[in-house]
């Protein structure tokens, strides 16, 4: 009887262990089974947080761009009335202890193409402030000049050293005939069509002064019949 019960009690140990074992077989199936389903899931997360990075990083780069051309645009520069045109850079020297001293020379003309121009001259010992020095003499020499249908009211001649300059008033769409020193001048001062021949010296410190000094000694036609006591539509007629 003995042998007996030891022997059941021995299936009955093996039978439980055979049970355990199927169980946990069952659930590493089980585990098999999720674990694919798992790992598609985390691969698609890891997928969309990788999309989702770079369009942050390029919202973030559009925001900066953008905030960079707000930036520039409210930095720009308002562009001044003023023009300038250089005439002529020429290298001077002069004569001191010891040697010789060399330095440049700018002719600037300086005008707002509505009856006010200017030369300027400069001496300095680099170009750019040679020209920066005659920029600004020139815009504290500045004279208003008459302008009467793009053109001037009246024949004229200005003279300057060796130099002179006549002046005719032309039609519409004559143009600037003028050239050098003189066709800067008539152009930053305002004038679209006129007539122009240089005589004597071609320098064009020359050329230039005889230019401003023909035009600062033009009458306007309003001046004229004030002088005269009459009115400017009889004057005209």
């Amino acid at each position: 009887m003995d042998e007996k019960e030891v022997k059941t009690e021995e299936t009955v140990e093996v039978a439980e262990e055979t049970v355990v074992e199927t169980e946990k077989a069952e659930e590493t199936v089980e585990v098999a089974e999720e674990t694919p389903a798992e790992v598609e899931e985390t691969k698609e997360e890891a997928k969309a947080e990788e999309t989702e990075a770079p369009v942050k990083k390029l919202r973030g780069s559009k925001a900066k761009g953008a905030a960079r051309k707000r930036k520039i645009e409210t930095v720009e520069p308002v562009e001044s009335e003023w023009k300038e045109q250089v005439v002529q850079i020429s290298r001077v020297t002069k004569v001191v202890k010891g040697g010789k001293k060399l330095s440049f020379r700018a002719i600037v003309i300086v005008g707002n193409k509505k009856g006010q121009v200017g030369m300027g001259v400069a001496k300095a010992a680099e170009v750019i402030v040679a020209i920066q020095k005659a920029i600004a003499d020139g815009r504290k020499n500045l004279i208003t000049v008459p302008i009467f249908k793009t053109t001037i009211p009246h024949q004229i001649t200005g003279t300057s050293g060796a130099g002179s300059v006549v002046l005719k008033p032309a039609s519409q769409g004559t143009g600037v005939i003028a050239g050098g020193a003189v066709r800067s001048v008539l152009e930053l001062a305002g004038y679209e069509n006129i007539l122009s021949k240089s005589l004597g010296s071609k320098s064009p410190l020359n050329a230039a002064g005889a230019t401003l000094d023909a035009l600062k000694n033009l009458k306007s036609f309003s001046d004229v019949a004030k002088k005269r006591g009459i009115s400017l539509k009889q004057m005209l007629s």
